[in-house]
């Protein structure tokens, strides 16, 4: 009989979700391993912004709040479903709270309320922060209790495989990074929080530790859901990191430059009147996603400007805060619109210089770079427009139960966003979907699958990555099909979508993904490498089949993504790649869901599930509860 370690239930991945979720389970008395390729590897622990927002409800001043008013807010972002929607706004504060008695250092008023402010897509000012290094210091906190708790850790294993009994998960197959060797876990209950498929794209924001799992999900036959949305917006490209808020709120000159040497100013080109270009620099701060609404007459025609110089002119874009923009020497008052003009008055920052003005307001989003090894107050900083996060994925329920029994999916890796979402959602999605998953599997786990059963699901599983080193075949070039693959899938299905050059795309990949499945892989690196490429190729197969269906629905550009219709609307001065419909509203109200059968995949839409109604009357709540059926 096959060798395994059993355990009730496991976390695959260590980010402020996975992290999250495996201290939920143990705090419950549920016995349970966390597996991880690297502890300090992924998204959480490697990435931020100019203050890295926290979405959650309100906790301070005299504007009325509440988890169904919050429900109502990210529901409206479209192809939301509700059940999901109020659960992450009733329990975003316990989530929250909980945050702030591990050390998280969310700043608070001398009183005690902590206070917010708005982000994008949002009405009433939720958002906080505590600095730019926000999901670290959850990283960091989430951790320490961690290890206070009787939880297994396995750093340095790649998960290759979800095992499965029928429609049932029933444990994994993990490949052990120093050795080599391939371990067996057993466990009726798998969390899945391995981040968005951060390795599908070449230009990303994603730190380069972060590639994604999504893949193990695919392959194990899950359903996923709204994979056509996902969030792009201006990055720096070294180090990867979001170029958001007071980045471009204190005005910065934006400048291109060609092989050639020659810098130019390149939105003068786009916006004629000065005073129209600085108030449409200030917004990209606020609304920092690239918005397809937002191209005609609005903030991201900036966005569309460096996609311009970098993809289509092939030249290098540069932040320079040494110097105002449009060769001012000091930024006039009355040259601005009312909001910046407000704001920059506010803070008390009208100085000389960019990098004067985000020292006076934000002096931490400025030592970051100085500390990444770029000295903002001597030399630009280059950007591009990148992909950020993944607001679709892995389809769940209001419990974060995926449609394979006994898995669950938390944190980015689960679609639970839609069109659009405020801004810093997504990392209170991940503790309210760990501890709503951990809290179901605790009082309503599964019970493991018997001994010698799962040992022959584990002989098979190995014995098909063993014959991966056995094959009599050349072998595959991983890590140039890697960067093809990506560089592909960016050129074609990034922030602007060509249809014509995503069926392309979809060709190419289900063409490497042949190659890939006929070639030798020798070796623990062989495996990893193998697992890691595959991982590219099902996961752009999934997210390009979906697009391709969108855009033959005719749904039109939406959220952060223009969709090229030669139908369509252009802005004056623009290519026709850039001509693009308004959004199809009425496909909000719909899921779009995607299913691996056999090697190709089917694809359908299904209505958006609604807010539950309201379930007040005290005494059959209570009832629920003390029988354990709200959990």
């Amino acid at each position: 009989m096959k060798e395994f370690r059993s355990y009730s239930a496991l976390v695959v991945g260590s980010g402020c979700a996975g992290l999250a979720a495996a201290v939920r389970l143990a705090e419950s008395g549920v016995r349970a391993a966390l597996i991880t390729e690297g502890l300090t590897l992924g998204t959480s622990r490697n990435t931020g912004s100019d203050k890295q927002t926290y979405y959650k409800l309100s906790l301070s001043g005299s504007e009325p709040d509440s988890p169904r008013a919050m429900a109502d807010d990210l529901f409206a972002g479209g192809a939301v479903d509700g059940d999901c929607a109020l659960s992450e706004a009733a329990l975003s504060a316990r989530a929250f709270n909980d945050l702030v008695t591990l050390g998280v250092p969310f700043p608070h008023n001398a009183y005690g309320e902590y206070v917010g402010y708005k982000t994008d897509h949002d009405p009433r000012a939720r958002a906080t922060s505590a600095g730019p290094l926000t999901s670290r210091f959850m990283t960091e906190a989430l951790e320490d209790r961690l290890h206070e708790l009787p939880v297994d850790v396995f750093d340095g294993f790649r998960v290759l495989e979800i095992l499965k009994s029928g429609n049932r998960a029933v444990g994994v197959l993990a490949l052990e990074l120093k050795t080599g060797d391939v371990s067996a876990f057993r466990a009726p209950d798998v969390i899945l929080a391995t981040g968005g498929p951060a390795g599908i794209y070449a230009d990303s924001v994603y730190p380069e530790s972060q590639t994604g799992s999504t893949s193990l999900a695919i392959l194990a036959g899950a359903q996923l859901s709204n994979l056509t949305e996902w969030q792009f917006g201006l990055s720096s490209v070294s180090p990867r990191w979001n170029v958001s808020g007071t980045y471009f709120q204190v005005l910065p000159r934006l400048f291109s430059r060609g092989a050639d040497g020659v810098e130019r100013e390149f939105l003068a080109d786009m916006i004629k009147d000065p005073g129209e270009a600085l108030g449409i620099l200030f917004l990209k701060g606020y609304q920092w996603p690239f918005d397809s609404g937002r191209v005609m007459n609005g903030s991201s025609a900036v966005d569309v400007a460096v996609y311009r110089e970098t993809v289509l002119f092939g030249r290098e874009v540069f932040l320079d805060y040494t110097k105002n923009p449009f060769t001012l020497e000091a930024i006039d008052p009355e040259l601005l619109p009312d909001e910046a003009r407000d704001y920059l008055t506010g803070a008390e920052a009208f100085l000389p210089t960019p990098w004067e003005r985000l020292e006076k307001m934000n002096a931490p989003a400025l030592e970051f770079y100085e500390k990444s090894g770029v000295d903002l107050r001597r030399e630009p900083l280059r950007i591009a427009l990148c992909v950020q996060h993944h607001n679709g994925g892995i389809a769940v329920d209001g419990r974060w139960r995926t449609t394979v029994r006994g898995l669950y999916a938390v944190g980015e890796c689960a679609g639970t966003h839609g069109v659009r979402r405020p801004g810093g959602s997504a990392l209170n999605a991940g503790q309210v979907g760990a501890l709503r998953a951990a809290e179901y599997i605790s009082v309503r786990g599964g019970d493991p699958c018997p001994d010698e059963e799962f040992s022959a699901i584990v002989e098979k599983a190995e014995s098909a990555y063993a014959s991966l080193c056995e094959k009599d075949a050349p072998a595959a070039d991983a890590d140039a099909m890697i960067e093809n693959a990506r560089r592909r899938m960016s050129d074609s299905a990034g922030a602007i979508r060509d249809p014509e050059k995503m069926r392309a795309a979809l060709l190419a990949a289900e063409k490497d993904e042949k190659t890939v499945r006929a070639a030798s892989f020798k070796g623990a690196e062989g495996i990893a490498k193998y697992s890691a490429l595959l991982d590219v190729l099902v996961t752009q197969r999934a997210v390009l089949t979906a697009m391709i269906d969108y855009a033959a629905r005719s749904g039109g550009s939406r959220g952060s993504a223009l969709y090229t219709d030669p139908d369509g609307e252009l802005r004056e001065g623009l290519e026709e790649i850039f001509r693009m419909s308004p959004e199809n509203e009425k496909l909000r109200t719909s899921v779009q869901t995607v299913e691996m059968r056999g090697d190709r995949f089917a694809l359908w839409w299904r209505p958006v599930r609604k807010i539950p109604p309201e379930d007040g009357f005290f005494e059959n709540v209570w009832r629920g509860f003390r029988e354990n059926k709200n959990t």
